[in-house]
């Protein structure tokens, strides 16, 4: 478990080829925030970085970053995410998870990771959502 009030648990009798622990506990926290999914989306609302899952990856864990420092959470209280990845190739997965994962560093909170046939804007590659818990 990781020091804090945010336990990343991972089990002995479940495989450790999974890059993320596989339940966390929230101990001791005043509120819970759920984000909305952060798109790849700049400033004045346009997708960036077209045809690029890397990339669009980069930029929707940037505007998760802005959503959650704005209701006084970082990524270090995210206690679970879901990925969504608009492709049917691994790869593709592959790519956004190995920037979503960067992101958070060591602290690897449980995940899904989804590949599905569309997502809400035209071109949009990556969609990122968190559950925080802040003390």
């Amino acid at each position: 478990m990781t020091p804090g009030h945010v336990s990343l648990i991972r089990c002995a009798e479940l495989t450790e080829r999974a890059p993320y622990a596989y339940a966390a506990v929230a101990a001791d926290v005043s509120r819970l925030v759920f984000t909305a999914g952060a798109c790849p989306l700049d400033e004045s609302g346009a997708i960036v970085a077209v045809g690029d899952v890397a990339g669009q990856a980069e930029q929707a864990i940037a505007n998760l970053v802005t959503a959650l420092r704005a209701a006084g959470a970082g990524l270090t209280d995210v206690v679970k995410t879901t990925v969504y990845v608009a492709s049917h190739r691994q790869e593709d997965l592959l790519a956004a998870w190995e920037v979503i994962s960067a992101a958070f560093a060591d602290h690897d909170a449980p995940s899904t990771l989804l590949g599905v046939a569309a997502l809400g804007y035209r071109d949009q590659l990556v969609e990122v959502e968190a559950v925080a818990a802040i003390r």
